[in-house]
């Protein structure tokens, strides 16, 4: 049997608990144990808003505040930073919706105010709701349509509908009618141009959805064919869609497009959907 005498005592290193700090002081950060411990002096301070607290030492004659007045301080500094990102992101918006060019009229327009009476009228609002949510997905990526009919049957506004959706999920969207598109990229050709053809071009040709309105209104020029043919080529090879309204019966836009650029809108998965019930402007009066 060992003798007592003669057991080591027990190291206070080896599993000690570490000596518990007294009351009012604090162990210093970062102290690697009892050996390294500082105790730090707390006193009582007042806050000419709050009232009284306890300081803390930091460092030397560094002292901690009222800690009320530093979460308020923080408080003001977050709500300061959420109201920044909140103008940022309007002044976002707003910059986008002006390069959209969606009428001022039609910006308010979604798929929820629309009158759906009847069977085609429901028809044409589910294909629109359906282009909308499944916008950008792998099977749909690309696929463009075409509305067709009399004016005022809601082909625009279904179209902006679409438009602002995708706007909301921070895509790019342009709305231009076909006279438009050809005057920008003519107007790039004069001394006073703010842009060179190319960059008129690209404003057509970039934007993930392009809403062209009026199609086959104008005198179908060889050169408007041209750009538009351009336009919708250079669509295609990048997959990006393109919604085309038009108030000619379908053969005639058709015959107005040609079947090179029809067929490459169909290849993409691209449907005609005809409006061909009364106006609703005829109807309202």
């Amino acid at each position: 049997m060992s003798n007592p005498s003669n057991r080591r005592a027990p190291s206070r290193t080896s599993g000690a608990s570490p000596i518990a700090p007294a009351a009012g002081q604090v162990i210093a950060a970062g102290a690697a144990g009892p050996h390294a411990a500082a105790a730090l002096p707390t006193r009582e301070a007042v806050c000419d808003t709050h009232g009284p607290y306890l300081s803390r030492c930091l460092a030397g004659r560094v002292w901690t505040h009222c800690p009320a007045c530093v979460e308020g301080q923080l408080q003001r500094e977050n709500e300061r930073q959420e109201q920044a990102q909140r103008e940022a992101r309007l002044m976002d918006w707003q910059r986008r919706l002006g390069r959209a060019g969606i009428p001022l009229r039609f910006q308010d327009r979604s798929f929820d105010d629309f009158e759906a009476v009847t069977g085609a009228q429901r028809t044409a609002l589910a294909f629109a709701r359906e282009f909308a949510l499944d916008f950008g997905s792998p099977a749909r990526r690309g696929r463009g349509a075409l509305f067709v009919g009399h004016p005022g049957t809601g082909k625009t506004h279904l179209a902006c509908a679409i438009g602002m959706h995708l706007l909301h999920e921070g895509r790019l969207v342009l709305f231009t009618t076909v006279l438009r598109a050809v005057r920008m990229v003519k107007d790039a050709w004069g001394p006073a141009a703010q842009m060179t053809e190319s960059q008129a071009v690209s404003r057509l040709t970039r934007p993930d959805l392009l809403i062209l309105d009026e199609v086959g209104v104008q005198t179908g020029s060889e050169f408007e064919r041209h750009l538009l043919s351009d336009v919708l080529n250079e669509r295609y090879e990048h997959r990006r869609a393109t919604l085309l309204l038009s108030n000619l019966p379908l053969a005639e836009v058709s015959a107005y497009l040609g079947e090179r650029v029809l067929d490459r809108l169909r290849e993409d998965g691209a449907e005609s959907v005809v409006f061909d019930w009364e106006s609703h402007r005829g109807a309202a009066r």
